[in-house]
């Protein structure tokens, strides 16, 4: 499984290149703890499409695998990832257990897929570490992180943890220059449950990549 998703990924990253989003923060050796303000922040690339085309974005904490994942926090749902390249981020304790293969999620609000312009355009940072979490996953995240088969249409899933927040973002023009994996895909078909009180919705993101989203994402997990 882990071969031939890379292959693919190699295949078809050298025929089609998406990633804009290079997200600098975090990266594959970053550990934060919960209830402590962090930053995610991120730069352009260089490659098509430009940060200005990505626009504003949804982003989010995820986890899940190659094909499907569950938005646990909102971070931000409108920032112009072009006009600024960092969002100020409290990791919320409840919404997941200590892990070290949660993610950030870019989804652009406006931009579409190029090879799927049905599906918005989306990127992701390398997987990284949240400690003194007081949460549990679902059976639903579970089985995504344990690469298990879920629904691909009509897909829901109950709250992935106790609770989630959304957090507050606050914007800056400071940029980071540390390294990081950064890529982009093209996006699957979302199915979002009703929000619980606290407001924030689960999104699960069913397997409908082409050859270049799961080229993208496939090397964000095992890169």
């Amino acid at each position: 499984m882990f071969s031939s998703l890379l292959i693919l990924a190699l295949a078809a990253v050298s025929s089609s290149v998406q990633a804009n989003i290079f997200t600098t923060a975090p990266v594959a050796t970053t550990s934060w703890p919960a209830g402590q303000k962090t930053t995610v922040a991120w730069k352009d690339d260089g490659n098509s499409p430009s940060l200005a085309s990505f626009g504003p974005s949804l982003i989010g904490l995820y986890a899940g695998n190659v094909q499907q994942q569950t938005l646990l926090q909102v971070i931000s749902t409108g920032v112009d990832v072009s006009q600024v390249n960092s969002v100020d981020f409290t990791p919320d304790a409840t919404v997941g257990p200590n892990f070290n293969s949660y993610f950030i999620r870019f989804t652009s609000n406006s931009l579409k897929d190029a090879s799927q312009p049905q599906f918005n355009a989306e990127a992701f940072s390398a997987k990284f570490t949240l400690t003194g979490m007081t949460g549990t996953f679902n059976a639903t995240v579970q089985a995504q992180i344990n690469g298990s088969s879920v629904p691909a249409t009509g897909a829901s899933s109950t709250p992935a943890a106790s609770s989630a927040s959304a957090s507050t973002a606050s914007v800056s023009k400071t940029s980071s220059n540390q390294a990081s994996s950064v890529k982009s895909s093209s996006t699957a078909s979302s199915s979002a449950t009703k929000a619980p009180s606290n407001g924030v919705g689960r999104i699960v993101a069913p397997s409908i990549f082409g050859a270049t989203g799961i080229a993208a994402i496939a090397i964000a997990f095992f890169l």
